[in-house]
């Protein structure tokens, strides 16, 4: 019934022994595992082996430390190992997975890639502003010089020029938006923005669809734009909107506002005593697996007709916050986690 992996390994280090919770952790029945040396589980398990041997040898109690086992064709374990001896030939190892340290690199991965993506949008946005323009004059040029007998038929092309060039334009305008806007920062009351979100998805959507309210009132004032962070909510809670159309439809949609105080939380390697613990929730079908890992790249999107920058933009806000979105989803709940630190 232990939560944690556990294997006992014999003197020439064959796994005698294997828990439930050691199959789960590693993908493998217990059967499997008793025909392996345990060192022969990972690509790096001579550290692990090395443990063992002093463990075994009575050197130490116990030996404990933070490991990361690597397998083949998988997802590397961060685990804390505890190796201790069991009897005179046998090793006992539990394997306990580091919850922290796979938050720590998850979060290191969503900076890493919201900073690419930002020198991505901005490089490309200026290229392809910049020939647009000389586009789209081009255009209206060419249809001040048609002679009037062909200007009917051929004053349609040089319209479908410009008004092409004109929506590529607003594209390129909505990716340096962030960039460009000044971060006015005053005093916000999440609860203020939660509730003009609200009020501005039950207009769009009246009926079918229940926006329940989860407020924690203790949750002080904190520094910060209070127009980005409409932004970012109202991004999130329309998306969620949109992809209830079928449960609005049935009249059973949902969506869950949820304001917590979180303490002791590690933002890009920083540690926060206090922030913000806004959930945005939905009953809706879910995100798609094929794109779950890449929602908040931009022009990445679910929904047929959808611009794939609400979620990049929305990201980009709460980073320029100090903070962090995160997501969980599968189908019947889908759950994103806005994480901005409070004074």
């Amino acid at each position: 019934m232990l939560a944690s992996a556990v294997l006992v390994a014999d003197a020439d280090g064959l796994v005698r022994y294997a828990n439930p919770a050691a199959e789960h952790l590693l993908d493998m029945s217990a059967k499997s595992l008793s025909r392996q040396k345990l060192v022969g589980l990972f690509t790096n398990g001579d550290e692990l082996g090395a443990l063992c041997e002093q463990a075994i040898a009575h050197k130490y109690a116990d030996l404990r430390q933070d490991l990361t086992l690597f397998r083949p064709a998988r997802e590397p374990l961060h685990v804390h190992s505890i190796v201790s001896a069991a009897g005179e030939a046998e090793v006992v190892v539990e394997l306990r997975e580091n919850v922290q340290q796979l938050k720590l690199d998850r979060e290191e991965r969503l900076l890493d890639q919201s900073l690419a993506n930002k020198e991505l949008i901005r490089n490309l946005a200026h290229e392809i502003k910049n020939p647009l323009g000389g586009i789209r004059g081009a255009a209206q040029l060419l249809e001040l010089e048609l002679p009037d007998v062909h200007l009917s038929s051929l004053r349609e092309y040089t319209q479908v020029i410009i008004k092409e060039a004109d929506r590529l334009q607003t594209l390129v305008d909505r990716l340096l938006a962030p960039h460009r806007r000044p971060h006015i920062v005053g005093d916000v009351n999440i609860h203020e923005v939660c509730e003009r979100v609200r009020s501005l998805v039950l207009a769009e959507f009246p009926s079918g669809l229940a926006i329940r309210r989860d407020y924690d009132a203790s949750i002080p004032e904190f520094r910060g734009d209070k127009e980005q962070l409409i932004q970012t909510v109202l991004n999130i809670v329309h998306n969620a909107a949109q992809a209830l159309r079928a449960r609005i439809a049935a009249g059973d949609a949902e969506i869950v506002l949820r304001t917590r105080v979180a303490r002791q939380v590690t933002l890009a390697k920083v540690r926060y005593g206090l922030a913000l613990d806004l959930h945005i929730i939905d009953n809706g079908p879910g995100i798609a697996p094929d794109i779950r890992d890449r929602i908040f790249y931009p022009l990445v999107s679910g929904r047929e007709g959808g611009s794939g920058l609400g979620l990049t933009l929305a990201q980009t806000f709460v980073q320029q916050h100090l903070g962090l979105i995160e997501c969980e989803s599968r189908p019947g709940l889908t759950d994103f986690r806005i994480l901005i630190p409070l004074p």
